[in-house]
């Protein structure tokens, strides 16, 4: 039973891709029993809480498993093993999340709106709106294949504020596109939070964290290694990453090398519990 308070409980959320060197390897691991392809796991065991109205910023440096994270909670991938229960309607702004590069950008508006279940009254209703908030102008009904990556993103942050969800996503989308739109997106996510929306924050601006977030959950390699208050987390974090950047490529090596020795025992256990 999800209790109502909490909008999103992960638990021991693991994610497992498999690496392969060619396609020949990727042939052989569908067709035959032995495993080809080395297991790389984007997540491993992770576990948190996001209480309703809760704006949790997720920090750590690249392929720490931050947009896969987002990715699973906004059901868009499946996760390998472990829960997420969600409480609410959900949606995920990303850089192009689910556009039809294809289509234009009405087509794309109407056609989001329809899967998510909207009927065509509302749709009606809506569309004004969503293309003001864009601000695309008579590109609205170009192909999205057209626009830039900081158009496409303003698309889908325009859907997907204007469709009111009850946990918003907000995976890199404000880095792209010029700074009048991310003020006024983050104006629109600063409405969202006084209304008590849960949100995801995933950004490396530390500064927009520092301002917008409650909580930080800090991944690192695919695991949680730390989660609390903003005034608490970032400055280790801050510390973390000024010594991260004076490291030589093989003390980083070293450094990943541990933690993925760490996540081997992490996962080892959580197989042991499974059982």
């Amino acid at each position: 039973v999800i209790c109502m308070e909490k909008a999103i409980i992960a638990t021991n959320v693991t994610k497992k891709y498999k690496l392969y060197k060619n396609t020949k390897e990727r042939l052989l691991d569908l067709l035959l029993p032995k495993e080809y392809g080395e297991d790389f796991y984007a997540l491993a065991g992770v576990s948190f809480e996001a209480e309703r109205g809760d704006v949790i910023g997720f920090v750590g440096i690249n392929g720490s498993g931050k947009s896969t994270l987002a990715n699973i909670i906004a059901g868009i991938v499946p996760e390998t093993s472990g829960t997420v229960q969600t409480n609410g309607e959900v949606s995920l702004i990303a850089v192009s999340a689910g556009l039809k590069h294809d289509l234009t950008g009405r087509d794309n508006i109407e056609l989001k709106l329809l899967m998510l279940g909207f009927s065509k009254e509302e749709i009606k209703k809506l569309e004004p709106d969503i293309i003001e908030f864009s601000e695309l102008g008579d590109f609205i009904d170009q192909p999205v294949k057209s626009y830039s990556s900081g158009m496409r993103s303003r698309l889908g942050f325009a859907i997907s504020v204007n469709i009111d969800p009850d946990i918003l996503i907000i995976d890199e989308a404000l880095s792209v596109g010029d700074k009048a739109f991310a003020e006024k997106s983050l104006a629109k996510m600063k409405e969202f939070k006084d209304r008590g929306k849960t949100m995801i924050f995933v950004s490396h601006s530390l500064s927009q964290m520092k301002q917008f977030c409650d909580k930080i959950l800090w991944l690192e390699y695919g695991m949680v290694k730390d989660f609390g208050p903003v005034g608490e987390i970032i400055p280790k974090y801050e510390k973390f990453i000024n010594s991260y950047k004076k490291m030589s490529q093989k003390e980083k090596e070293q450094y990943r090398q541990e933690a993925l020795l760490r996540q081997k025992e992490l996962l080892k256990s959580l197989q042991t519990a499974a059982t």
